[in-house]
């Protein structure tokens, strides 16, 4: 299949090459990307036109006019210890200054706050002073030797995937873009009258992408490149802050945010950490607004007869997919930057009519590191090859209607390797597809749900990219489920609490780590939700926990699960128990393979009793175990880290939790480095090898064995 389902990144003095590769890689719709146009010769070539806009960045000369309508957030300054009664501290300090200033119309005494981390209190508003000129707060009556900060409202003068474009591909003097905030009805009057004018001029588009919507994942820059990035989570809704939503928040909600809400001790608001109900609302509060507005703009794109795709990633916060009222918006289709598997799944599962891939590597110099892509020294070949064997065991399980490419074409010129090697990843693709479009693939009908703190808003995802969390154990996992034939969801723990676990959920899975929004933190102090997870394993679920399940202090357990799971954390607390001499032993779930090894391992782990299974330890406590529990099974992984052996062993733990083991040998490979899916309508059995080297492989299925050879990175349908 050598048309259709690509989406080509055009641009305007490289017609000839633009117009070949479209047709080189089966393109059916060519796009512009940040800092690119399309010409003529390229808009009336037949080839439907997709065109990006940010809407936020597209006034800039209005901004500069009104640069008290700009997005804002909350930063706090680091901690300055005071040594006698007077203190000065510089805010700004610390922060890249082309980023971060202060606006000088925004009521300074209204939303800052002076803390003395110290003691813990507030330094009332009288006794410290804004100079405005020398960028200095002067802080009277302080004590000696204790710490503090200034929480201020930072005006944010370059919008941050701007500067990140700018500075990765060296635009020099080019404009600097801002992003205007749109909770002032005049942002909102602006930003409506220019889409507007812009869907006009834009006759040849056919689709509409808006490069996410209105407020961007937090990314702070800071002024030490040693340290360029001083904070950035990709689920927070720190930059949706500005007077007017912080007034009209408290109209609404009859209660005031401020600025420690926020900054939140120093560790902001980050994913990571299990959310307070004020942050809720707040998330609730601004969602609520991002949809209304959203609308607006989608139904003007539809009265001009074009389709609204939308991209999740950059200014996303309020768009996530798997929200409850992701419809709302009216998007026709959702486009997603994957790296890997399971950002994939997160893009199969959005409720619109076409669901989009952004491949990697992005067509920039340099890549997400500073090394060379499209530059002397890269093999951009190399790089889309491995980034598709990833990302290609989730478009096993799961329908992808589109793939394409961003940034630059002109950079790939010097390498038509990467040319060639995109050929035959749009071919792959198209046949993946094409066996969807012919009936879904064999599942082994178990229910599995990921429980942790945000429920279906985090599903297949817990804060942005695989690679900038490495050492998050459910992003591991989600990698692994991803190319499994399991049906997948995400429960909130206050839910499980509230209603119990679903009828229709089998197997349930706590990983994280003490304190963290995957493993609960604070919803364990509610005694229903261990009440529910017992009874669910009792009368006959499964429960895996990893890393450090369910970990809160204070209670009769620190794994509140352990009695289910089989295994306890020493904490300091027990060590005058003498803990129980197991003796390992093989089981189902390793299923003969080497003990499994995990980078982000949990040191202390041990076991209960006799009734705990070890089937894995190490110098400092288990590593893996199983657990007999009522009617019900458990399972703990100290830790989990995606690779083929480990994402195996997962497999088969879900299937001995679920009293599934007839089914381990069912459509399952011969070797971890390859995998399979079989597609009953079509009668097509397709193997993958997720490894580099060639090998033979050996399937298993009901009706006896299939083997075939495969290239390293390579595909067998049968």
């Amino acid at each position: 299949m050598k048309k259709g389902g690509f989406t080509l990144p055009g641009e305007a003095g490289y017609e000839k090459l633009t117009l070949e590769l479209a047709e080189k890689w089966g393109a059916d719709c060519i796009r512009d990307s940040d800092g690119t146009v399309l010409s003529d010769e390229i808009l009336s070539s037949g080839i439907p036109i997709y065109s990006t806009i940010c809407m936020v960045r597209s006034v800039n000369g209005w901004a500069k006019e009104h640069m008290n309508m700009l997005g804002r957030n909350f930063l706090s300054s680091d901690p300055v210890m005071a040594e006698g009664g007077t203190l000065v501290i510089r805010p700004l300090e610390k922060y890249f200054r082309p980023q971060i200033t202060v606006c000088p119309d925004d009521p300074v005494k209204e939303f800052w706050e002076v803390r003395d981390r110290t003691a813990g209190t507030l330094v009332p508003p009288g006794d410290w002073e804004w100079d405005p000129s020398a960028e200095t707060v002067t802080v009277n009556g302080t004590v000696p030797y204790h710490f503090y900060t200034v929480s201020f409202l930072a005006c944010r003068i370059w919008e941050e995937i701007s500067m990140y474009n700018h500075i990765t591909n060296g635009w020099g003097d080019r404009e600097h873009l801002m992003a205007v905030d749109p909770r002032y009805p005049e942002v909102q009057e602006v930003l409506l009258s220019y889409l507007d004018g812009w869907c006009r001029s834009h006759p040849a588009t056919r689709v509409v992408r808006f490069t996410s919507m209105f407020y961007n994942f937090t990314w702070i820059w800071g002024a030490d490149e040693r340290q360029r990035t001083v904070y950035t989570d990709w689920g927070s809704y720190d930059f949706s802050v500005s007077p007017a939503a912080l007034r009209e928040f408290e109209k609404e909600y009859g209660y005031r945010m401020t600025a420690e809400d926020f900054i939140n001790n120093g560790r902001h608001n980050a994913t990571h950490n299990p959310p307070t109900e004020k942050y809720r609302d707040w998330m609730e509060f601004t969602g609520k607004f991002v949809r209304e507005f959203g609308r607006k703009c989608v139904d003007l794109v539809h009265s001009y007869g074009k389709l609204a795709y939308v991209f999740y990633d950059d200014t996303w916060i309020g768009v996530e997919p798997w929200g409850e009222h992701f419809e709302e918006f009216g998007f026709d289709g959702l486009i997603k930057c994957v790296f890997n598997a399971f950002e994939a799944r997160l893009c199969a599962g959005a409720k619109v009519g076409t669901h989009e891939l952004r491949l990697h590597p992005y067509l920039f110099p340099t890549g997400l590191r500073g090394e060379p892509t499209f530059a002397p020294g890269g093999h951009p070949e190399a790089d889309a090859r491995r980034y598709w064997a990833c990302v290609r065991r989730a478009l096993l399980r799961v329908k992808i209607d589109r793939i394409g490419l961003g940034g630059y074409l002109s950079l790939t010129e010097p390498f038509p390797a990467f040319h060639d090697e995109i050929e035959k990843i749009a071919d792959e693709f198209r046949t993946l597809r094409s066996l969807h479009e012919a009936g879904a693939p064999w599942e082994t009908g178990i229910r599995v749900a990921a429980i942790q703190s945000w429920g279906p808003l985090r599903t297949w995802n817990c804060s942005g990219h695989m690679h900038e969390h490495p050492e998050l154990p459910l992003n591991h996992i989600y990698e692994a489920l991803a190319g499994q034939p399991f049906s997948v969801r995400a429960i909130s723990l206050r839910d499980i609490a509230e209603h119990g676990v679903p009828d229709d959920v089998d197997v349930v899975i706590n990983a994280g780590r003490e304190g963290d929004a995957w493993s609960g933190g604070g919803a364990w102090d509610d005694g229903r939700l261990l009440a529910a997870i017992t009874e669910f394993a009792a009368r006959g679920g499964g429960v895996i926990g990893v890393g450090e399940p369910s970990a809160r202090r204070g209670g009769f357990r620190h794994f509140r699960m352990a009695d289910i799971i089989g295994v306890d954390r020493e904490i300091g607390k027990t060590v005058c128990f003498e803990k129980y001499k197991y003796e390992k032993k093989p089981h189902f779930i390793l299923g003969g393979e080497a003990e499994p090894h995990f980078h982000n391992h949990t040191p202390g782990v041990y076991a209960l009793g006799a009734g705990t299974e070890v089937f894995a330890d190490g110098g400092d406590g288990i590593v893996a175990a199983a657990n007999e529990f009522g009617r019900g099974r458990g399972v703990y992984f100290s830790g989990f880290t995606y690779g083929a052996e480990n994402a195996r062993m997962l497999y088969r733990a879900i299937l001995w939790a679920a009293h599934r083991e007839d089914l381990a040998d069912v459509y399952t490979t011969d070797s971890a480095d390859f995998e399979c899916a079989y597609y009953p309508s079509s009668g097509k059995l397709v193997i993958i090898n997720n490894g580099k080297d060639p090998g033979t492989v050996t399937v298993r299925t009901p009706e006896g064995e299939r083997t075939a050879e495969l290239a390293g990175e390579g595909i067998a349908i049968l």
